[in-house]
């Protein structure tokens, strides 16, 4: 998992935007890297990619003597990312005969041939890589605090980023060291513009909080709870005028639809009513004037000239003149009233089978006015995104340039308009909505939707995602206030990560950085085993997050005075240099500088549990802390990080023992 075995390879065939990006990840972890594509590109959208490579191999890498070319003994891990899922699948095969212990890390879609593969295989995991940011553009759209969201054991967390207001009551009150808890961690402070180094523990604990500051951190909710403040934000950016009128217009549609539905049922009513009225009138006189003829023959009869059938009754002048006048009369006004009354009912009929014919072949709700998100881009991503903003009950639109009326997914229960670009983009009503996402997999197409979408509304967020790094850093430059995902780049880390024996369970992003939520499981050997969770998340710049010891349940936001040991679960929030830092055993923060000079004892029983907690916190021995206690003053010989040694002053004050940090 975490050995680091400076000699192992790394292989990836395909090196396409992501096989480029996952190229550019594993070379941070300064291992030898050889790559295997059919056709050499006649440029690489990563200029540096040729050097970066200890070997390209132009071959089908499906065969096995390309394989053992490549060194398939010698490689730890293979990243299978070409964009043909066949080609990953047989290539995945063939590596598993070649070598049992190689890792497969596989780019595919197919979930469950994925999950029988992993089981008939071993050591293998696949990752669909457009989908993998789709979270992160699901988050960026809300524009709201809530920078992400995931479950771990069954227990939902989010991150939150929090600009201070003044009459915040975290603020002249609260230390940073306060705000964790139980059920929170903070990941970032800043004083002003947010800015995340890709360390976390970057700041001093003892900072008191002031208005204007930013504070991101993660913390233990409910799903219930996260949707209702989701709503309940989204809610509050409407001001109160403008949610009274929007209530008003659409009770007063309401009331109009209503009374019109209603006059549509009684002019159906009353035509009918007169119809069996006329009907029964003409039946009785018809069968009073012919004695002869019978109750049903009169009613046809009468029918009969309802319908219109006054010809056929009447058709033949010598049979007129047998009849009297006021009968024939009264015939013809059954027939008028007929085509009248008869014809209202057939129109109304006609008009619902219509609409009913309509409603059911393509229901669609109507656009959103105000305070909506639109996705434009209804491909993998944009349906991701679209599902997740619908766990949000978010108002959204989704805009697409290939409409499949065939669809029964999400897009069959979405507003949703498709048609030319410059036609379809007004329609959208950009002007008042609160963001956009464009995640098209044409990249230029991105660019001139945004552009469009700053020119109609300069106020709006954006969200764009590219595929290359280039296009990626130009737009930061013209769009600085948009937020721009790479959708290969941020796959790739979650690839480069998994191929060294890493389970990433998830990723949100956090100031343009991907964290990556990620499991450890601690063996023999590994660069973990042994240290106390200060030690991980102080010297690796990480956040642990869970800890478990089998078989005892799992614990979120375990205390950092655990001592890791072999079988133990970690999972941690890492940026890919802090997993860099791990794999290769090297801290990423100074080197523990920081002592404790301890005073002076209250009395005895201070002194039994000042040494109780030098030992807890600092991991030395309990003997050595019961030692330092009998020869007061004096200095701790074992050093600490910063904020380990912080928190260890704290301690010792709260015992009444007189402590303080030196360097």
């Amino acid at each position: 998992m975490i050995q680091p075995i400076i000699e192992d390879h790394f292989l990836v065939c395909g090196l396409g935007s992501l096989g480029q990006h996952c190229v550019l990840s594993l070379k941070e972890f300064g291992v030898k890297v050889i790559a295997i594509e059919l056709i050499e590109p006649p440029s690489w959208e990563i200029p540096q990619i040729p050097e970066l490579l200890d070997d390209l191999i132009i071959a089908d890498c499906r065969q096995n003597r390309v394989l053992k070319q490549a060194k398939i003994e010698q490689c730890r891990a293979a990243l299978l990312v070409t964009t043909n899922e066949q080609v990953n699948i047989e290539t995945a095969l063939a590596i598993r005969q070649l070598n049992p212990k190689t890792r497969l890390i596989v780019r595919s879609g197919k979930d469950n041939l994925n999950s029988l593969l992993q089981e008939q295989l071993g050591n293998f995991i696949a990752y669909e890589p457009t989908q993998l940011p789709a979270s992160a553009f699901a988050i960026a759209a809300l524009g709201t605090e809530i920078r992400g969201f995931f479950t771990l054991d069954g227990k939902r967390l989010r991150v939150i980023e929090r600009h201070l207001k003044p009459k915040d009551n975290w603020c002249y009150v609260r230390h940073l060291h306060e705000l964790n808890s139980r059920t929170r961690r903070l990941l970032s402070y800043q004083e002003g513009t947010p800015k995340f180094s890709g360390l976390f523990h970057q700041w001093n604990p003892e900072t008191i909080l002031q208005p204007g500051d930013i504070v991101t951190y993660i913390e233990s909710a409910d799903t219930l709870t996260m949707q209702s403040e989701i709503t309940a934000f989204m809610s509050a950016q409407t001001s109160p005028i403008t949610q009274n009128w929007r209530n008003k217009i659409k009770r007063s549609l309401s009331r109009l639809w209503k009374k019109g539905r209603q006059y549509i049922r009684l002019v159906a009513l009353i035509s009918g009513g007169i119809v069996l009225l006329l009907l029964f009138i003409g039946t009785i006189l018809i069968h009073n004037y012919y004695g002869e003829s019978t109750f049903l023959s009169a009613f046809l009869a009468t029918m009969i000239l309802l319908l219109g059938g006054y010809s056929d009754l009447f058709g033949e002048l010598r049979e007129i003149d047998d009849i009297p006048a006021w009968l024939q009369l009264f015939s013809l006004g059954l027939t008028l009233a007929g085509t009248a009354f008869v014809g209202v009912l057939y129109a109304l009929l006609t008009e619902a089978l219509l609409s009913a014919k309509f409603q059911f072949t393509q229901h669609r709700l109507p656009i959103p006015q105000q305070n909506h998100i639109v996705i434009v881009g209804m491909g993998r991503v944009g349906k991701q995104v679209a599902t997740l903003l619908k766990e949000f009950k978010q108002t959204f639109l989704g805009i697409t340039f290939k409409l499949d009326n065939n669809d029964s997914g999400i897009l069959s229960q979405m507003p949703l308009i498709s048609g030319n670009l410059q036609d379809i983009l007004p329609q959208a009503n950009l002007a008042t909505a609160k963001s956009i996402v464009v995640v098209t997999d044409d990249e230029i197409l991105n660019l001139e939707v945004a552009l469009m979408a700053k020119k109609l509304n300069p106020h709006t967020h954006i969200i764009i995602r590219t595929a290359g790094q280039q296009l990626g850093q130009h737009l930061m430059q013209i769009l600085p206030q948009a937020q721009i995902i790479g959708a290969y780049g941020v796959a790739a880390e979650v690839f480069a990560g998994a191929a060294f024996g890493e389970n990433i369970l998830t990723i949100f992003r956090l100031d343009n950085q991907t964290i990556l939520v990620t499991e450890y499981q601690i063996e023999a050997g590994d660069t973990l085993n042994g240290l106390l969770l200060a030690e991980v998340a102080y010297g690796y710049g990480v956040i642990p997050i869970l800890h478990q010891k089998p078989p005892n349940s799992s614990n979120l936001m375990p205390y950092y005075d655990i001592r890791l040991s072999v079988g133990d679960r970690l999972i941690v929030l890492a940026t890919i240099d802090g997993l860099r830092c791990i794999e290769q055993g090297r801290l990423a923060i100074k080197s523990k500088q920081w002592r404790i000079y301890v005073e002076k004892a209250a009395n005895e029983d201070a002194a039994f549990e000042g040494a109780n907690a030098i030992a807890r916190i600092s991991g030395c021995s309990l003997i050595m802390a019961r030692n330092l206690m009998k020869e007061l003053p004096a200095t701790l010989s074992v050093p600490l990080y910063n904020h380990q040694g912080e928190r260890l002053v704290r301690e010792l004050n709260k015992l009444r023992v007189e402590a303080k940090l030196i360097e």
